[in-house]
């Protein structure tokens, strides 16, 4: 299944997330100007910033910082699949880099959950867990993570 899961977005409630139900967004392009820009101010390592140290570093060329990939991953779920009920997150597993992103790819978020249980200790509540896979142009997954949400139950 690809899209917007079945409720809109401003009333999605921890019923509207399916066990096994998948979803796709984007895409999002990456700009040198952004990947640069992300990287002076939070990861200023030369395999991100510069250009000319990139090109003879690793990976032959100026990449991404994974902590950009992450946000622009985290944008897209926002965006398209949370909801005005979804309360917080407990965190994350299993974060990885499998691929560099490059200036010019595009991103998109494939979602698929894995776990949805509704909370014994506070009823009007329920946990989801996701997979989240960020794919490039080239079908290539770049980043890969599992997901925990606290999504509000539809009011009886």
């Amino acid at each position: 299944m690809t899209g917007d899961p079945p409720s809109p977005a401003a009333i999605r409630y921890f019923e509207d997330y399916p066990l096994d139900s998948a979803y796709e967004y984007g895409p999002v392009s990456v700009t040198e100007a952004e990947i640069i820009a992300f990287a002076r101010q939070f990861d200023p390592q030369p395999i991100h910033i510069d250009r000319e140290a990139a090109a003879s570093g690793p990976f032959g060329g100026l990449i991404a910082s994974g902590w950009h990939t992450a946000g622009l991953m985290m944008r897209l779920l926002a965006t398209h699949f949370l909801s005005s009920t979804s309360i917080a997150s407990p965190g994350i597993d299993e974060l990885r880099w499998r691929a560099p992103v490059r200036p010019g790819d595009q991103l998109r978020i494939r979602v698929r959950i894995t776990e949805a249980a509704r909370s014994r200790s506070k009823p009007d509540r329920g946990m989801i867990r996701s997979a989240i896979e960020v794919i490039n142009q080239h079908d290539t997954v770049v980043m890969s993570l599992s997901a925990m949400n606290l999504i509000r139950c539809r009011p009886s």
